[in-house]
């Protein structure tokens, strides 16, 4: 999944949410290198990420 605000000039990131499902965890790569490295966190740890991102932290 691609950023809704990736036609900034290529400052963003990838994420495959749907990988979590199957594998519990959510890899995230460079939207500018698609080939290259990829992070991988576990599901919990980037649903928290995405929540404090959003200013929806508990």
């Amino acid at each position: 999944m691609k950023s809704s605000y990736s036609d900034n000039g290529g400052q963003c990131i990838e994420w495959a949410p749907e990988h979590a499902a199957a594998h519990g965890v959510v890899p995230v790569r460079d939207s500018k290198n698609p080939n290259g490295p990829a992070l991988a966190f576990p599901a919990p740890q980037w649903a928290h990420f995405v929540q404090y991102a959003k200013g929806q932290a508990a």
